[in-house]
C-alpha cells in the first residue's frame, strides 16, 4: 500500500463525542460531529449474535446503553432498538455507518476480537466494504484478525494496534510470550499491516520506531487527550487518534 497520505491527519476517537453535550462515543451523533468538523473518524465494530457488524466498543451493553447483557447474545434487530444513555441515538450496523460517512471523511474501523475464531466476521466486514468508494482502513489488536481481513480483502488498508500489554485487567488472558511478541510488533509479520497504531503512553519505543523509519509504515498513536501527549505524538508519530479536545 503506497498511498496512505489520507491517514496522516487528526482522527476522532470513537467519533467526536462529548457526554456533556449528549454525544456518546460510537454513536451516529458522534460520527456526524466529526464529519461536520472535518475530522477523520475512528470507530469500533464487532459481531452481533447474527454475525452482522455493529458499531460498538464494549462486549457488554451496560456501560453505554439502557439495556444489559452482551452484544454477542443479541441479534442486530434487537440491538438497533436499544437506546444509548443520555441520548436518543441507537446502534448502527456497518452498512449504515458507511452510508452516513459516504466518503466525506476518512474512516478507520477497529475490529474487536474475542481472541478465538477468525475468518467469518472479517469476511463479513470485507463484504460490507466491497462497494464503498471512500477512504477506509481496518485495524485490530489481534494480529490474526488483521491477517484474516488481509485474506478477505487484500486491497484494503489494514493496521495493527499495539501497546505495552502489561495491564492484567485487559491482557491477562493472553500468554506472556504472545504479549511480548505483540508489544514488540513481531506479530506484524503475521498481520502484514500497512500501518501501525501504538499507545501514546508507550512512546517512544524501539519497535514502532523501526516500523515507522525502517519498514516505512505510517505510525498512528492513541489516545491523545492532553497537551503533553499531543507534543509526544508530534515528535514520535505521523498522526494522532484524539479525544476530549479539538486539534
Amino acid at each position: 500500500m503506497s498511498d496512505l497520505d489520507w491517514l496522516v491527519q487528526p482522527i476522532a476517537h470513537r467519533g467526536l463525542h462529548n457526554v456533556s453535550e449528549g454525544i456518546v462515543e460510537n454513536t451516529p451523533s458522534a460520527i456526524q460531529a466529526a464529519i461536520d468538523a472535518g475530522y477523520a473518524v475512528e470507530v469500533d465494530i464487532q459481531p452481533a449474535g447474527d454475525g452482522k457488524a455493529v458499531v460498538f466498543h464494549d462486549a457488554a451493553l451496560d456501560r453505554l446503553t439502557r439495556d444489559s447483557g452482551n452484544v454477542a447474545d443479541k441479534n442486530t434487530d434487537d440491538l438497533k432498538r436499544i437506546r444509548f444513555k443520555d441520548t436518543n441515538d441507537r446502534m448502527q450496523t456497518l452498512p449504515e455507518l458507511l452510508e452516513q460517512v459516504s466518503d466525506r471523511v476518512p474512516l478507520i474501523l477497529e475490529i474487536k476480537s474475542n481472541w478465538g475464531a477468525r475468518g467469518p466476521f472479517e469476511r463479513t466486514v470485507a463484504r460490507d466494504l466491497d462497494r464503498y468508494q471512500g477512504n477506509v482502513a481496518v485495524m485490530s489488536f489481534d494480529p490474526n484478525v488483521t491477517a484474516a481481513f488481509a485474506s478477505a480483502a487484500p486491497e484494503r488498508p489494514r493496521g495493527l494496534i499495539a501497546c505495552a500489554f502489561r495491564n492484567p485487567h485487559y491482557w491477562g488472558h493472553i500468554p506472556p510470550l504472545r504479549r511480548f511478541l505483540m508489544r514488540h510488533l513481531l506479530s506484524g509479520f503475521i498481520a502484514k499491516p500497512h500501518f501501525i497504531a501504538y499507545d501514546i503512553e508507550a512512546l517512544p519505543a524501539l519497535a514502532p520506531w523501526v516500523w515507522r523509519n525502517v519498514i516505512r509504515r505510517p505510525l498512528l498513536t492513541w489516545t491523545v487527550r492532553d497537551k503533553a501527549q499531543r507534543e509526544r505524538a508530534a515528535s514520535h508519530a505521523d498522526a494522532m487518534i484524539f479525544e476530549g479536545f479539538r486539534p
